[in-house]
């Protein structure tokens, strides 16, 4: 009777954020030096690139913070430049110059604002569940526009994301999920705000193309959940937790530790992902 009765218990909810999830479907060697492994293989050095996305995502969320009649491009610029991450620059040259093109960017992306249009949340903890997962992610705003919510993403990288991007995009699906059950709002619009171009990605989900993308981070999960039992079950690490290897190696924060990463993409300089 035991046995049955625990056979019978509700299966454990893979708890996870979209980083988590991105990882295994990447590499799975990778989310296991990220998430497993303890203590963590040390990380290479950190990126430019991140800085630059790090110091206008802080600058953007404290500008909603700053009172109504302060709230001016300037004032964003400044902010930025009030608190810019100096890591993974070639030097101190390098990084002033793009400290000065970061706070262009966010100054003419919020001249472009209503500055008395709040959002309703900026970087906003949103959580939900399903029969697999316990899912949860920050997200960098949700504004609410003619009663419905509407996920902003920042982006700023090179290249401009399409409305192709944003609909493919799981994380930013089972935010607006997630968003829309905790606040009972209907939330169906996502958009990707890319600062570089001043350009915007939009895609307006339905029931059906969210549950696809739930299927799919469900089986991802599922994935997950299995090779880790493998692995805890003495299965060898490798096949349980086997690398991927291909051009995103070149830009893998565990890239010493991986022979195979390293065989196929070439070594990058921690600026190189910056845009000329």
């Amino acid at each position: 009777m035991d046995q049955m009765e625990l056979a019978e218990m509700p299966r454990r909810l893979f708890s996870c954020t979209p980083s988590r999830l991105a990882s295994f479907e990447d590499c799975p060697r990778r989310y296991r030096m990220t998430y497993l492994d303890r203590p963590a293989p040390p990380k290479g050095p950190p990126w430019a690139h991140t800085s630059v996305g790090v110091s206008v995502h802080n600058a953007l969320h404290r500008w909603w913070d700053v009172p109504l009649p302060a709230r001016t491009p300037e004032r964003a610029g400044a902010l930025l430049r009030a608190r810019w991450v100096e890591d993974g620059f070639r030097d101190g040259a390098q990084s002033a110059a793009w400290r000065e093109r970061a706070a262009g960017m966010v100054e003419a992306y919020t001249a472009g604002l209503d500055p008395a249009a709040e959002p309703r949340a900026v970087e906003r903890q949103v959580a939900t569940r399903t029969d697999t997962l316990a899912f949860h992610g920050r997200v960098d705003r949700l504004d609410e526009r003619g009663g419905e919510l509407v996920v902003v993403d920042y982006k700023t990288g090179r290249r401009a994301p399409t409305d192709d991007d944003a609909r493919g995009s799981s994380a930013l699906a089972l935010y607006a999920l997630a968003a829309g059950r905790m606040l009972r709002r209907p939330c169906r619009r996502v958009e990707l705000h890319h600062l570089p171009s001043g350009t915007v990605a939009v895609a307006e989900h339905t029931e059906e193309s969210t549950a696809r993308h739930v299927r799919r981070a469900e089986s991802v999960a599922r994935d997950a959940a299995e090779a880790t039992e493998r692995l805890r079950a003495g299965a060898d690490v490798d096949a349980a937790f086997p690398p991927t290897p291909g051009p995103l190696c070149s830009w893998c924060d565990f890239r010493r530790h991986c022979p195979q990463g390293r065989a196929v993409s070439p070594d990058r300089e921690p600026w190189a992902a910056l845009a000329e």
